[in-house]
Formats: C-alpha cells, sequence, structure tokens
C-alpha cells in the first residue's frame, strides 16, 4: 500500500504545482506597452497573475507583489495578442453537398484542436480567433470562438464565459460566386441565392412565433435544430458573418440584415472602398483581408491596399483577419502593416488586428487591449509590430505562456516551411 500511496501523493503534487505556478504573479519590465486603448507606455511594467492583467504602467510606478516571477524585457515591445476573426485553422469542416444552407452544421464538431495549424496561429502571436467552415454554402454553419491556451479539444480552448461551449460563436453566410453551383440545391445566380436565404430565414421567424406562442414547451413545435440556428441569429445570440466581396453584394447583406433584423460583419469586402459610405450609414462592422500574392477569384480582383483606410475614414470599424490559410497565421501582423503603407493610421492598424476584432466577436469585456482586469493575453515582440524585421518571441493567453520562440519545440512552428502543415507533424499537449 505504501509503494500506492507514494505514488498518489506524488501525482497528486504534479497535478497542484502547475495550478499554483500559475496563480504566482509574474511582473513584465522595461518593455514598451502598446495598450491599444490609451497611449502606448515607452518603459512600461505590467503584473499579470490569475490569469488576468493586475496593473500596469511607467517602470517605478507600478506595485509589483511579493514574490513576483521577474521578466526584464528592456527593449522588447509587448501589446495585447491577436485577435483573427477570420480563420480555418484545425483543419474546421462545415456544410455538404447536401443543401445550401446548413446552419444546424456547428464547426465545434469538427475542429481538431491538436492539429499544428493551431501551433503556427500561437506562433503568429494569435490569442483569439474565430474558426469558420468554408464559403461554399450560403450558410455553412455555426462558427466557434477560441482562445488558443493549451488545450487538447475544441471545448478546452472555447473563448466564452457567459454560455455554453457549443454556443460559443457566430454564423457563417456567403455570397457572390462561392456558394453558386450549376445544379443540386444551390442557386445558379446572385438573385436566387437572396431569395433562398429570405425564405429561410421567412420560415424562422414562423418556427420562432409558433415557440412563444406555444403556453409550453411540450406544446410548441417539434425540434428543428436548422430552425434554432436561425432563431439565435434572429434573437441576437448569433452575429452573421458575412462572405463577401463585390460591391453590390455587400449591400445585399446589408439589406437582408436590415429585413431581418441580425446582427452583422461583413468579411473580406474586396471591394467596400466602393461603398463605405453605405456601409458606415449601416453601422455594420467590417473585418477585411489584403492579398500581397498572386492569385485569387475574379470578384476579388478591385481589392485595394486603400480598403482599410477609406472605410476608417468612413466611420466604419476595421479589423483585419488571414483567412488561414489565404494568409499564414504566423504573417498576420503583415496586414496591418500594409494597411499603414495604403494610409491608414498605426493607431487604427494596431487596433485592427486586436481591439477591434475582439468588438466582433463580442469579446471586447475581455481580451484585445492591455488593461486592468482583462485576460492576460499578450505577446512579446522584439521590436515595432509593424515591420517586417520583427520577431514574436512569446504569446501568452490568460497568464500563461503558450509559445516561446526560444524553445526548440515551439521554434519550429515559427520558423517551419510548408512541412509544418503536414498531419504527420503532430503536437501533443501534455
Amino acid at each position: 500500500m505504501r509503494p500506492r500511496l507514494l505514488a498518489t501523493a506524488v501525482l497528486a503534487l504534479c497535478l497542484v504545482l502547475p495550478a499554483q505556478a500559475q496563480e504566482q504573479p509574474h511582473v513584465f519590465r522595461n518593455a514598451t506597452l502598446y495598450p491599444i486603448s490609451s497611449e502606448p507606455i515607452e518603459s512600461g511594467t505590467m503584473v499579470v497573475q490569475d490569469g488576468t492583467i493586475q496593473a500596469l504602467g511607467p517602470t517605478g510606478s507600478v506595485e509589483v507583489p511579493d514574490g513576483a516571477v521577474s521578466h526584464d524585457v528592456a527593449g522588447a515591445v509587448l501589446m495585447p495578442g491577436l485577435v483573427d476573426t477570420h480563420s480555418h485553422i484545425g483543419q474546421v469542416s462545415g456544410g455538404d453537398g447536401s443543401a445550401a444552407m446548413h446552419p444546424d452544421v456547428r464547426t465545434l464538431d469538427a475542429i481538431n484542436a491538436r492539429h499544428p495549424s493551431l501551433d503556427r496561429a500561437r506562433a503568429g502571436g494569435i490569442t483569439t480567433v474565430q474558426v469558420l467552415s468554408g464559403s461554399g454554402h450560403l450558410m455553412s454553419g455555426q462558427t466557434t470562438f477560441l482562445k488558443l491556451r493549451d488545450g487538447n479539444t475544441a471545448s478546452d480552448l472555447t473563448a466564452c464565459d457567459d454560455r455554453p461551449v457549443e454556443a460559443c460563436g457566430g454564423m457563417k453566410m456567403a455570397n457572390g460566386t462561392n456558394p453558386q453551383r450549376e445544379a443540386g440545391p444551390f442557386p445558379q445566380t446572385r438573385g436566387h441565392a437572396a431569395a433562398m436565404v429570405r425564405q429561410q430565414f421567412v420560415e424562422a421567424q414562423a418556427y420562432q412565433r409558433k415557440k412563444e406562442q406555444a403556453e409550453s414547451e411540450a406544446a410548441g413545435p417539434d425540434r428543428d435544430l436548422r430552425m434554432e440556428g436561425l432563431v439565435d441569429v434572429l434573437e441576437g445570440n448569433r452575429t452573421v458573418h458575412f462572405h463577401t466581396h463585390r460591391h453590390d453584394d455587400v449591400l445585399t447583406a446589408i439589406r437582408l440584415s436590415e429585413e431581418f433584423g441580425f446582427d452583422l460583419v461583413l468579411h473580406h469586402v474586396s471591394e467596400a472602398w466602393k461603398v463605405a459610405d453605405d456601409i458606415a450609414a449601416a453601422d455594420v462592422p467590417a473585418s477585411i483581408i489584403l492579398l500581397d500574392a498572386p492569385g485569387g477569384k475574379p470578384e476579388a480582383d478591385e481589392i485595394a491596399y486603400r480598403n482599410g483606410r477609406v472605410l476608417n475614414q468612413a466611420g466604419v470599424d476595421v479589423a483585419y483577419h488571414t483567412d488561414d490559410p489565404i494568409t499564414d497565421s504566423r504573417l498576420f501582423l503583415r496586414q496591418a502593416a500594409l494597411g499603414v503603407r495604403a494610409g491608414l493610421s498605426r493607431e487604427a492598424a494596431l487596433e485592427s488586428v486586436t481591439l477591434a476584432g475582439a468588438r466582433m466577436l463580442g469579446l471586447a469585456d475581455d481580451t484585445g487591449a492591455l488593461e486592468v482586469g482583462k485576460d492576460a493575453d499578450f505577446i512579446v515582440l522584439s521590436g515595432d509590430p509593424l515591420s517586417v524585421y520583427t520577431k514574436i518571441e512569446q504569446t501568452w493567453v490568460e497568464g500563461a505562456k503558450v509559445f516561446d520562440r526560444s524553445a526548440p519545440e515551439d521554434r519550429g512552428f515559427a520558423t517551419g516551411g510548408y512541412r509544418v502543415y503536414d498531419d504527420a507533424i503532430q503536437h501533443v499537449h501534455e
């Protein structure tokens, strides 16, 4: 019995020590801090404990708790972890060819949380991400918001504290050429695509009324998972994240949101610069992408680097995203840098990959800025965040380090080529 008791005690100690380590305060000294929600601090100190930011300010003005683990990061930059509003990491999948709309499909059921693409995202400084299925459907399913903390399952990584894991996300919709097909249950024209979506929402409204009018749950309509997903949208419990490129498709997405009263975030919007005032008047945010390599689809022919600047000047809340693998997660900051090159201010550019994205996911109370009380999601950089020469040295999520460029087991995810994407290389979290 004694050896067994000893083994049990050792196991219990091993389980307790990591928890204690996370509870221990950490202090980061002498860095340039970019809080995003306030002015930069040239030589700053930040204290984190129990997964949240406890204090930050100029070095010498911050009270440091006794026993804090000290990190001297002189010469480095600390800023919030990056928020990617649109990504396909984790081998995610959604609807299939059986229908043009799958509002009942959950990406939560199709995310491989152990896939190396998540490690690449951590190496790129991404701490919060929306994982969506593809745009080959008018509705491809329910999205999932993830915090890229250490974890083995999608449920371990969901980002919402105030709702069940299956409700932690939005709804993916699309228009334009992607959901058009020549045969089957898919539309062949833009007009028919919009009509199909309207009809689906009309049916969801009828289902919603039947539920509301029923005297009891048992007396209500039979459970319909497709309708339940859309009722979540109608009731504001899920925001629609809408893949759209051409200016006329952008306006169609806005009309649909106004007709049925759902919350909307526009995604990609290659031709947003043509209708920026219309987007601003509708008070709809835009999550955009910049292509810095040849390729793409005809409806993105007129994508422009000035997109972010024009939208920002019109008063639109603007974020960038990777659409990984369209843009490698490790190159996310380059999106913001290209925006600055086209006239977007540095302040707006840095907000576009942090706090703006957090707002679009409804997570800005917890992440997206260095503020006391917010989650300790941050990155340590070797220099200017918008410089091509800058390296992401560390990524921290909720006060725990999830990427360290100096560690051999992590460095490969920062520097490796396409072999890093290969299923043959799996990074198993212990």
